[in-house]
Order: structure tokens, then C-alpha cells, then sequence
């Protein structure tokens, strides 16, 4: 019997539906234009998520890395991935690189020295380019897989005035990514390019810079922009063996601790930890933009109220009928919400299809794709059942607490 009612309810459903078509389809529409939104944010920012936890699993499992500071953990400290902006200060030195360099079960380290600016060709008429300048030693080409294009890493760590560039930044500066030879200038020190990278389009990574449009100068050099001073935002560590990795970690623990008079004033990370800053960064943004997109929701959920609404005025005699041949209250509320279900799970249904279709289109112009997930689908219907059922319901009831007898003497 009860499933009876269930399809007598879609039938009468989909012929009330269908005699206002108009309507129903900008109804749906409504709906469709939450739930796309939702799913192009949801899939995108699971995409960028994954793409930072598939480079920490190339990684092989013996990588650590050093941060100055503790590990954000509020919405408020990530207004920036980058890594000028996550660390504005470090706590992070020269003598801390040489110590963890010297751990027993350390195979390479190499530091992080970030300096923002922009470098010139010294050819007369180009224009300066912004970019970032990485002070490192030669372990960072073995650490963080750097793919050398042409040339060769910078080779030792007093190898001042030579420098290895992306290669959009060779192309920015020269007009080629075939430039080695050239010089730049950066700050007034004139480098010549020794090597140049592939091509490798991941700016966003667990280094937190963007290779392709970055210079990567010696250590020694970039002391001398701050006067000797080391400033380090990152220290990568490669222990000789997956196994080796926590007595490395352990170890390094104990010397920065030593070396920074007890203060807790740095993390090591490893595994998906690594990770995490950057993954909870975009998560937030994430969470925002969903909040934001919600919205849209809310007014075609209000679209789905006012028609309900209207075809309760419209189809009053027809209410009054209905309960004069024994319609319960009940089944009057259930053929009204009934027909909010199916225009919103419609609208669930094609924003779902639309939201992946345009986060497919804006994937082309990003160095990720979007992520597909049964937890999307799951929320997309949820969100369109949930739009359905809290907007329909009050025509609903509207409905079926009209009086039979008043409702009887009403003609169309």
C-alpha cells in the first residue's frame, strides 16, 4: 500500500510539474546553480590536496623537513602558501644546517634561503622579471628531484656568481629556455645561468616554490644580501633509509633544541605531516568558498518555495477534493513534498554534472585536476534533498491545513 501511495504521489508529481514547465525548469535551474558551484569548489579543492600528498608519497618515505615556528593550526595563519609569506621571520640559521647536516643517518640536507626581488638580463632592453631567489647547496637537485633541462646544478657551495633557473624564468629573461651562458643581475651582483630546469609546472608544492620561475644561487651568495646573515626558511633532510628516518628526526630534535636554548621554536615534519600547512590552507579556502557558494542555495531554495506556494493558491479546489474522497493531512503534505524532491534532486543531479564539467574546463589552466569522490556525490545529493525538503516543507503543511469545505467553494 505504501508503496503505492509513493507512486501515486510522483505521478501526480510529474503531471503538476509538467503542466507548469516554465516554472519548474527555472526551479530547477535555481538549484543546479548552488549545487555546480559547490561541486566545481569541492572537486577542485580536493584535486590540490591530492596533488600535495601524491609529491609527498614520490618522495619515498626517508624525507624530513625543518620550519621555523609551530604548525599553524588556526584558520588565520593561512592567509599565504608561499613560502615569503608563511615565513615572514625564521628562527632557522646557518650553525642549525651544519648540525643536522652531521646527524649519523643524514644522506644530504640542503637549506631553504628565500630572497624576493626581481632580475634583469644584462642585455640592454629587457625588462626586469619578478622572481624568487633560492640560496641552497648542491643537495637540493638530489632531495627535491630537480630535473635539470640543459647545463648543470650549481656544484659547490662556495660557487658564488652562477645560477640554475625554471625555465619560464629563462624564457621571461631571454626570450629562450636555451640560455646557458647568459647573465642576469639581481640586487647588482651579475650571475651567469650554469644550468636550467625542465619544465615541471607544480607550483604548488610541499617547498612551497614555484621552480619554474625561480633562480637558484649558492648558499655563499646569498649570504652576501644580508651581510653574511643566514636567514632559513626550510632545511630538507634525506635519512639513508626509510628505517634511519626517526632516529634522524629524534637526533635533530635534541641539537636545534640545544641550539635554540630549549625553545620549541621549529618543526620537523615528515610523512603527510609535510604536507599538512599547505593542505589545510587550501582546505580553508575551500570550506569559505562552499560557505560562499551556499548561497546560491538559499535562493533556489526560496525559487522552490515560492512556486510551491503559488501552486498551493493555484490548486486550492483541488486540495479540498482530495480530502473530501478521504486524503489525509499526511498524504497531502507528501504529494506536495514530493513534487520539491523531484525538482530538487533534478537540479542536484545536473549541478552535479555542471559543477564537474566546468571544473574539468578550469583544470586546463591549472597544474592539477579535479578530484572525483563518492563523498562528493554524496554531498551534492544531500545538499539537494536537504534545499528540497526545509523549502517544501511549509508549502507542504500550508497545504494540507487548508479547510476542505472553503477550499471546495473556490472554482478555478
Amino acid at each position: 500500500m505504501t508503496s503505492l501511495l509513493i507512486f501515486e504521489h510522483i505521478q501526480n508529481a510529474y503531471h503538476s510539474l509538467r503542466s507548469t514547465k516554465m516554472r519548474t525548469l527555472l526551479t530547477i535551474l535555481g538549484v543546479a546553480i548552488g549545487v555546480a558551484s559547490i561541486t566545481t569548489i569541492l572537486s577542485l579543492g580536493g584535486g590540490v590536496t591530492k596533488l600535495v600528498s601524491n609529491q609527498i608519497d614520490n618522495l619515498g618515505g626517508n624525507i624530513a623537513v625543518v620550519r621555523p615556528g609551530m604548525v599553524s593550526k588556526s584558520l588565520n595563519d593561512f592567509t599565504n602558501p608561499t613560502t615569503s609569506g608563511i615565513f615572514t621571520t625564521s628562527t632557522l640559521t646557518e650553525e642549525d644546517f651544519r648540525d643536522i647536516q652531521a646527524v649519523e643517518g643524514v644522506e644530504a640536507a640542503a637549506p631553504l634561503m628565500v630572497l624576493n626581488g626581481s632580475v634583469k638580463s644584462t642585455k640592454n632592453g629587457t625588462k626586469p622579471a619578478n622572481s624568487v631567489i633560492v640560496a641552497t647547496t648542491p643537495s637540493l637537485e638530489q632531495i627535491a628531484k630537480l630535473p635539470i633541462r640543459d647545463g648543470q646544478f650549481i656544484d659547490t657551495v662556495t660557487d658564488q656568481n652562477t645560477s640554475v633557473i625554471g625555465s619560464q624564468l629563462s624564457v621571461d629573461l631571454f626570450g629562450t629556455d636555451q640560455s646557458i651562458g647568459q647573465t642576469f643581475t639581481f640586487r647588482g651582483q651579475i650571475f651567469t645561468v650554469i644550468g636550467v630546469l625542465k619544465h615541471m609546472n607544480n607550483p604548488i608544492n610541499y617547498n612551497n616554490v614555484d621552480f619554474d620561475h625561480t633562480a637558484i644561487i649558492s648558499l655563499e651568495s646569498g649570504k652576501g644580501f644580508n651581510q653574511g646573515i643566514v636567514q632559513i626558511q626550510q632545511i630538507n633532510v634525506s635519512a639513508k633509509s626509510v628505517d634511519q628516518l626517526p632516529h634522524v628526526i629524534d637526533t635533530a630534535n635534541k641539537q636545534l633544541l640545544a641550539n635554540h636554548q630549549d625553545e620549541k621554536d621549529f618543526d620537523i615534519l615528515s610523512g603527510e605531516e609535510i604536507a599538512k600547512p599547505t593542505s589545510q590552507f587550501f582546505k580553508a579556502v575551500t570550506a569559505v568558498m562552499t560557505v560562499i557558494a551556499a548561497i546560491s542555495l538559499v535562493v533556489g531554495g526560496i525559487g522552490i518555495m515560492n512556486i510551491m506556494l503559488v501552486g498551493v493558491a493555484e490548486r486550492t479546489r483541488e486540495i479540498g477534493l482530495r480530502k473530501a474522497v478521504g486524503a489525509s493531512d499526511i498524504n497531502i503534505v507528501w504529494q506536495f513534498l514530493t513534487e520539491s524532491l523531484i525538482m530538487s534532486l533534478l537540479g542536484g543531479i545536473l549541478g552535479y554534472i555542471s559543477g564537474y564539467i566546468i571544473a574539468l574546463m578550469i583544470s586546463t589552466a591549472l597544474p592539477f585536476d579535479p578530484i572525483f569522490s563518492w563523498e562528493i556525490a554524496a554531498i551534492a545529493m544531500s545538499i539537494a534533498v536537504g534545499v528540497g525538503t526545509v523549502f517544501g516543507l511549509y508549502p507542504a503543511i500550508r497545504a494540507a491545513r487548508k479547510d476542505p469545505i472553503e477550499s471546495l467553494r473556490q472554482y478555478h
